[in-house]
């Protein structure tokens, strides 16, 4: 007995604030913690939801404006909407949607590099000559000084 309060006191010595309950377990994977979410990576330094929702939505469709790398700043600003799967219902497919259009537009740009990058005049044969860009000044006639 003298060993556990000799133990107990010397517990307390090291913790000065003990958790009174022992038996409780800190689940970080729930969204329903006492921890607050916040929608942007900002936490309360960051938007409001109805803030947030205005948004996302811009980013998402001005995406479609040839600007698919607003996908990307969308997931990137909006990370904790991506992470907590239950969180901000409303604000949720717009980032969802702006990851799978980032994905998308990134294979296809890779594809796209890649192809002419190992393919090249091997792949594409004579008409590569009219596909590269870099004898544009050559079949104007920019080239030639008289």
């Amino acid at each position: 007995m003298e060993a556990s309060q000799s133990q107990a006191s010397a517990n307390a010595a090291l913790n000065p604030h003990p958790n009174p309950n022992s038996n409780y377990t800190n689940n970080s994977n729930s969204i329903l913690s006492s921890t607050p979410v916040w929608p942007t990576i900002d936490g309360p330094l960051g938007l409001s939801e109805e803030e947030s929702l205005a948004y996302a939505r811009r980013f998402y469709k001005f995406g479609y404006a040839l600007l698919p790398f607003l996908w990307a700043v969308n997931c990137f600003y909006f990370w904790p909407v991506l992470r907590h799967s239950r969180s901000f219902p409303r604000l949720r497919p717009y980032v969802v949607l702006s990851a799978i259009g980032f994905s998308v537009f990134s294979v296809i740009l890779s594809s796209w590099a890649l192809t002419f990058a190992i393919g090249g005049e091997h792949l594409f044969g004579s008409t590569w000559d009219q596909l590269v860009m870099y004898n544009v000044a050559d079949r104007l006639g920019l080239t030639g000084w008289s």
